[in-house]
């Protein structure tokens, strides 16, 4: 066995010893797909977007947090889209008489692609369920120890193997985050036990290693950490002294943290609900929201990471986004960021008509992939709806990377394959507690890298198409 061969059977090994897997069955697991050539960036960019990202949660908390703004913002939505009705319905019922005790807590992760002639443009923001950080993290250290452990190999992958690897915190950054949220909450009582992590998860959840890999951080950092599904905790939760939320033989819970809710079926329990679908378990988010508990994602928050109010912000001008408490030059650099978005209306198929329709994407407001539409089926499409389904969706001018100028080597499911044209998404996490950044870096908390071929529209490391990757300085 060569020496190449040698070092990706390492790569592999180290991804399993190390929980870079995903659940296979319910008893077997397979490691994540991988890229072992690192995407490149420079240092200036890089640091532009390090800097932009936490003014991006700044400005997603004061979109959360402005009620009036969000209600008109969802309402059309809501007229065409059930979901997006019953999240609207749970934000007034949370809202309403103030109701709302919880404490904001934003972990979010936007999503940037570098387009060949405008530079870096956002793609969205993902509020709820912004996971992956930690395995962002792993394939920065799978990478260094490659560089280190295999320097021949590794220079055979990579069109400048003495690049500099860009750091990656992401598990540190974002469980710092959590525990400075746990203790800001578990200071306004008497109790004297350790602050208490709770993830709400999804039934059968496939990526319980990206989800381990930060439970196991905060408990190293003095955290109890608890998983329940919204149906395990439709009978569990009850309402302690001074609105404490109490979690059935656990006790007071300080931080909530979804890891489900961003699809209707996350919701569904049909022995549960006799009179409407997904009623008892969305009752069940209000109930946590009602309480004095930190909170990510909280309704607000999700629907202001919505691609609807990313389409709105898209719109306005830098003055106009200086409503949600950024100053004009941050405004301006966001702006910047923003790329090119416009809702759907009874004029937009005229309008595609006369465009290169590959030079757009039509997309609706689900989460997660599988709901982009390309090509030829964006006119189609527009034709198939309705007046009342037009807010419900939006077109987004396509971003166009460049393919990396050298093949890449990826990994999926033990078997090494080149790629020609690999691109990336660069995802930059940031945390902020109640409109605060609370990390040491300004709020921002690490970066995960997903790359795939550039003819492939969905990118999803899930998907099977898309390759977990990380981030080294190009050379001077």
């Amino acid at each position: 066995m060569n020496t190449p061969t040698l070092a990706i059977q390492d790569a592999i090994n180290w991804m399993m010893t190390h929980n870079v897997m995903l659940k296979a069955t319910p008893g077997s697991s397979k490691h994540a797909a991988v890229s072992l050539t690192p995407a490149t960036i420079s240092e200036a960019r890089f640091n532009a977007l390090r800097e932009s990202a936490p003014i991006f949660g700044q400005l997603i908390n004061a979109v959360a947090e402005n009620h009036q703004f969000l209600q008109e913002a969802i309402e059309p939505v809501a007229q065409g889209d059930a979901f997006f009705r019953e999240l609207l319905a749970m934000h007034k019922a949370i809202h309403q008489k103030g109701n709302a005790k919880r404490t904001p807590l934003l972990m979010m992760r936007t999503d940037f692609m570098d387009d060949q002639e405008l530079g870096p443009q956002l793609i969205e923001f993902n509020g709820i369920a912004a996971g992956m950080g930690p395995f962002g993290q792993r394939t920065h250290e799978l990478h260094r120890y490659l560089q280190k452990q295999s320097p021949s190999a590794f220079s055979n992958w990579n069109e400048n193997p003495h690049a500099k690897l860009i750091e990656n915190l992401a598990i540190t950054r974002l469980a710092e985050g959590i525990v400075h949220a746990a203790q800001s909450i578990k200071a306004q009582t008497e109790e004297q036990d350790r602050a208490k992590f709770l993830m709400v998860v999804q039934e059968n959840e496939d990526n319980i290693f990206d989800q381990f890999l930060l439970e196991q951080q905060l408990r190293e950092m003095g955290i109890e950490t608890y998983r329940r599904t919204f149906k395990q905790l439709h009978s569990s939760l009850t309402t302690g002294e001074n609105e404490r939320l109490i979690l059935d033989g656990v006790g007071g819970i300080d931080v909530v943290y979804l890891r489900a809710g961003y699809q209707y079926c996350d919701y569904a329990a049909h022995d549960l609900d006799s009179k409407k679908c997904c009623d008892t378990l969305m009752n069940t988010r209000i109930f946590i929201e009602q309480h004095k508990v930190a909170v990510n994602a909280t309704v607000s928050q999700q629907l202001a990471t919505s691609k609807r109010v990313q389409t709105l912000l898209t719109s306005m001008t830098a003055e106009q986004l200086t409503r949600f408490d950024l100053t004009l030059q941050q405004a301006e650099r966001v702006k910047g960021l923003l790329g090119d978005m416009r809702l759907v209306n009874e004029e937009s198929y005229d309008f595609i008509c006369t465009e290169d329709v590959d030079n757009w994407v039509l997309k609706n407001q689900g989460e997660g992939g599988g709901h982009c539409i390309f090509g030829e089926d964006i006119p189609r499409k527009l034709q198939q709806l309705t007046p009342v389904q037009y807010e419900t969706w939006a077109l987004m001018r396509r971003v166009r990377p460049a393919p990396r100028r050298t093949p890449a080597l990826v990994v999926r499911e033990g078997v090494a394959d080149t790629v020609d044209d690999l691109i990336s998404e660069l995802g930059l996490f940031t945390v902020h507690l109640d409109g605060k950044p609370v990390t040491a870096d300004g709020g921002y908390a690490g970066y995960l890298v997903r790359s795939k071929a550039s003819t492939t529209t969905e990118g999803g490391v899930h998907s099977g198409l898309g390759v977990l990757d990380s981030l080294a300085y190009e050379a001077h």
